[in-house]
């Protein structure tokens, strides 16, 4: 099952770090916030990802082009340029870089993907988030509903609009306001996908979250997987500092993975 990764938007509010590179390339612990994602996708099983990129894409081309040779030992001759590579850990992931447009909204890059991702089920998150959600049980509570998206709520203090949920919380009904404190459910990405939800989306000027959810709504087929548990997105340049002094406890709850 393939993974989609939004990691295209211009990351306005974290211009600190997004007037050198995009977003997900901002990194967390000496590592991008896009590498952690992927890592807690790879512990449940998941290696086949594709990268939706827009501004700065070279950035994301030139780390996976590198990632390899970056991780590896070798012995070089000098004299003849042959190169023979030694043993050391990597990654076995397979990793699609798209350029899904630099203007292009959510939607748009997620529709630009779509001989990709049209032939099964697929996961789908933002660049900017960590979480200890389970994905293995995320798809198992997809599967039991039948839906064509499941988003994980969470709960987040502050300027996210919230979810509202039908009286079991496993089906959103819309989206609404939400106040400072107030406790309510986000989206928090990390959804699963059906390939019904790519005929959802108009063109390059849509975004996810608007036009598809409410259409998903409408024909009651959004529902919510509840994580109450540890969620965390990259922001502004407070979020990144949150996320860097976690990492460094060495007991980030998003690290799922074992060294």
């Amino acid at each position: 099952m393939k993974v989609a990764i939004l990691a295209g938007g211009f990351g306005t509010r974290l211009s600190e770090e997004t007037m050198i590179r995009p977003k997900p390339m901002a990194e967390i612990g000496g590592r991008p916030i896009l590498w952690h994602i992927m890592k807690i996708y790879a512990h449940y099983g998941f290696s086949d990802f594709v990268i939706l990129g827009g501004y700065r894409i070279e950035f994301i081309r030139d780390y996976f082009m590198r990632y390899r040779y970056a991780r590896r030992d070798f012995t070089i001759d000098l004299g003849t340029g042959d190169v023979r590579w030694l043993e050391a850990q990597t990654d076995n992931w397979r990793v699609t870089v798209l350029d899904t447009g630099q203007e292009s909204l959510t939607g748009g890059r997620i529709l630009r993907a779509r001989r990709y991702l049209e032939d099964s089920t697929f996961c789908l998150t933002y660049g900017d988030g960590v979480s200890d959600v389970n994905i293995a049980d995320l798809l198992a509570f997809h599967r039991s509903r039948a839906a064509w998206c499941t988003l994980t709520a969470v709960v987040q203090p502050g300027r996210f609009g919230a979810l509202e949920l039908t009286d079991n919380a496993m089906s959103v009904s819309g989206f609404g306001e939400k106040r400072a404190g107030d406790g309510g459910l986000i989206n928090g990405g990390f959804f699963v996908c059906e390939p019904q939800v790519l005929d959802l989306i108009d063109d390059d000027l849509t975004t996810w979250e608007a036009e598809p959810m409410s259409r998903l709504i409408e024909r009651g087929k959004l529902s919510s997987f509840v994580h109450d548990r540890y969620w965390q997105n990259m922001d502004t340049l407070r979020d990144k500092q949150v996320l860097e002094a976690t990492w460094a406890t060495g007991a980030a709850p998003w690290k799922v993975w074992a060294d």
